[in-house]
C-alpha cells in the first residue's frame, strides 16, 4: 500500500532498500541530532528489512519517496502503537541531503500522521527531538505539534550535552499550510 502526500510518496521498505539505510546510518551529518547506537554491517541492515516483521498496528515503517523523481530519501516510523491508548511514537529522517530544507520531511509528518490518524485510529501521535535540531523542530511545528515537556541535558553530542524537547500531536490538531486537516 502506498501513501501519497503532496511531495512524498510513502511506501513498506524492503531489503533492497538496506544500501540507502546503511549509507545513511553511516552519514556522520544525517545521524547528528539521532540515537545512532552501533555501527552495522550492510549484510545486517538487509537481514533485519528482511526478517522485520510486517507492518502492523504496533509498528509501521515506510520509506520515504519524492513524488516527481520516484526516488527513495528517507524514513518515517509509527512505532509503540497500542490500541488501548490510541498513542504512537513518531521517528523519521531525510537521508538525501539535497533534500534537506525543500518540505519534503513535513509532508511526510504530516502525511503519516494523516494515516495514523485515519487508518489506525489513533487518538495521539508524540515524538522527541534534540532542541539543536531546528529543521526538525520547523517541520513538526508546521504539521501542529506542541511542546509537552523537555527533558534536560539527556543527549550529547559536539562535546556538549543538549536537551530533548517531548512533543505531541492530537488528533484534530493536524495543520497543512497553516489550516487545520479534518
Amino acid at each position: 500500500m502506498n501513501i501519497f502526500g503532496e511531495t512524498v510518496k510513502l511506501r513498506a521498505m524492503g531489503p533492497d532498500d538496506a544500501e540507502s539505510l546503511w549509507r545513511w546510518n553511516h552519514d556522520p551529518e544525517v545521524m547528528r541530532w539521532m540515537d545512532d547506537g552501533y555501527a552495522q554491517p550492510l549484510e545486517r541492515v538487509r537481514t533485519w528489512l528482511t526478517e522485520r516483521p510486517r507492518n502492523g498496528y504496533g509498528d509501521v515503517l515506510f520509506g520515504i519517496e519524492t513524488l516527481a523523481e520516484q526516488r527513495l530519501i528517507g524514513l518515517v516510523r509509527l512505532r509503540d502503537a497500542e490500541p488501548e491508548t490510541g498513542c504512537a511514537e513518531l521517528d523519521i529522517y531525510v537521508g538525501e541531503k539535497d533534500c534537506w530544507g525543500k518540505g519534503f520531511g513535513t509532508d511526510a509528518v504530516r502525511t503519516v500522521c494523516r494515516y495514523g490518524f485515519d487508518k489506525m485510529r489513533l487518538h495521539k501521535v508524540s515524538l522527541t527531538v534534540v532542541a539543536g535540531n531546528v529543521g526538525g523542530l520547523r517541520a513538526y511545528t508546521k504539521a501542529g505539534f506542541v511542546e509537552e515537556g523537555r527533558l534536560r541535558s539527556v543527549f550529547r553530542r559536539d562535546g556538549g550535552w543538549h536537551d530533548k524537547i517531548a512533543m505531541g500531536l492530537l488528533e484534530g490538531e493536524l495543520r497543512q499550510r497553516g489550516k487545520l486537516v479534518r
